[in-house]
């Protein structure tokens, strides 16, 4: 084993542990696409008390928040393969479930963690909102849908802005445990090359350098967003 590190495996490490951002960013969005209109509302059912689905979500941000990911992907990765056979058997339907393409379970599993976060960022958020304020849209005339898109949610939103992109931020760096699902992503493709010669400290080294800085433009997009969005409601004040 040679001392040292091996700077031209480093370089072009850096680049393959890149080729994989594609599919962590694919990843980060579908699973966004999914979890933020279900987390909004599941935490409407949480603000309103909606009898037993309250509970139910209640139970799932429990099971979710006490559970570490890397479980949670075993667990949905060894289960509906089986769930997914007993089924197609059942309707005699001929398909292998093995050559699906992990990145679905990686939605399934993604989605379901980053839901459970966000319904409790939307319940707070939507909390801060006075409720006077869709009293006062009904009084003019507008319905509760028309008040939560043009009053409440862009109020929220201001509120809902910096926690949603720590959810983010940290999805992005949860897809890193996509490996475990044979998921082609950035810490994969890393380790795989690093296989060849042993080289895992330059492999991590370039895994650390790529989710850094794709973290850091996440977050910088999230600032000029807020910033965007303060300005509006300075001027509605």
């Amino acid at each position: 084993m040679s001392e040292g590190l091996n700077y031209k495996f480093l370089i072009d490490t850096f680049f393959i542990a890149l080729s994989g951002v594609p599919v962590a960013l694919l990843v980060t969005i579908v699973s966004l696409l999914i979890a933020i209109p279900l987390a909004f509302l599941l935490a409407l059912t949480r603000i309103y008390r909606i009898p037993f689905i309250q509970r139910l979500a209640q139970v799932y941000v429990s099971f979710v928040r006490g559970t570490p990911i890397i479980i949670q992907i075993f667990i949905v990765y060894s289960s509906v393969p089986l769930i997914l056979t007993a089924l197609l058997k059942k309707y005699d339907i001929a398909m292998d479930v093995y050559k699906i393409h992990p990145i679905w379970y990686a939605f399934i599993v993604f989605s379901f963690s980053t839901t459970a976060i966000l319904i409790e960022v939307f319940r707070s958020a939507l909390s801060t909102v006075n409720k006077g304020q869709l009293e006062a849209a009904h009084s003019v005339g507008l319905t509760t849908y028309q008040a939560y898109q043009r009053i409440i949610i862009p109020q929220a939103l201001v509120v809902a802005l910096p926690n949603i992109c720590t959810a983010t931020v940290n999805l992005i760096k949860a897809t890193s445990l996509g490996y475990a699902m044979s998921l082609q992503e950035i810490t994969l493709k890393a380790k795989v090359a690093a296989n060849v010669g042993y080289n895992y400290v330059e492999a991590y080294i370039d895994i650390f350098i790529v989710y850094l800085i794709l973290c850091s433009v996440v977050e910088y997009g999230f600032k000029l967003y807020e910033k965007h969005l303060h300005k509006y409601k300075l001027a509605d004040a």
